[in-house]
């Protein structure tokens, strides 16, 4: 199993949560001259073990781009576990059509047990990471309603829900609306091209 929190060669960031995150990390990185080895949401693998001023340097940098760096545990886990819900939700839609099953995902990519995992996730977020799958779900149902290229139904398939009906009432609960209501409602907002001025 995989072990992420022991080497100096590893840095874990906060709000790093998009692909121009991670090509804003690696610009400011090579500037600084480090060679990375891997990147990702929330962690950077370099080359070479990072020495305390240069870790002070990174630190600096990080936050003038409105980034942090972890140093607590607990921390580095509960942004792996997001960053890991993430990054299948954005982008592994075969592992949510077919397997759904985050509680084995995070075991087998953190190498901890799932219910401690769980236990931190609630005691430091306040929500359950069932509760997180699910907003961060809602989130990606409304991306693909206001690009309104979708169904309703593929919709709910591409994000491993069991039925239309189930993400309906998910949805409705998570913002208040129905899908149809919020697809509307977006739609009305988007304007075309030659009438904005």
């Amino acid at each position: 199993m995989k072990n992420y929190f022991d080497a100096m060669n590893h840095l874990y960031i906060k709000n790093m949560v998009c692909n121009r995150c991670i090509r804003v990390v690696k610009e400011e990185l090579e500037k600084l001259s480090i060679v990375i080895k891997k990147i990702s949401l929330g962690e950077v693998e370099t080359e070479s073990i990072i020495n305390k001023e240069t870790l002070e340097i990174i630190r600096e940098m990080l936050e003038q781009n409105g980034f942090e760096l972890i140093e607590d545990k607990k921390v580095k886990i509960i942004e792996k576990v997001k960053n890991i819900i993430i990054e299948t939700i954005y982008g592994n839609e075969e592992f949510l059509s077919v397997s759904k099953n985050f509680s084995k995902l995070l075991e087998k990519e953190i190498g901890l047990d799932y219910r401690y995992m769980s236990t931190l996730f609630s005691s430091l977020e306040s929500i359950t990471i069932e509760q997180y799958i699910i907003i961060q779900k809602i989130e990606r149902a409304k991306e693909f309603l206001k690009y309104g290229e979708l169904t309703l139904s593929e919709i709910a398939y591409k994000l491993g829900y069991s039925s239309v009906q189930h993400l309906s009432n998910q949805f409705k609960k998570i913002t208040g609306f129905s899908a149809s209501e919020f697809k509307n409602i977006t739609q009305n907002m988007r304007r075309p091209i030659d009438k904005l001025s």
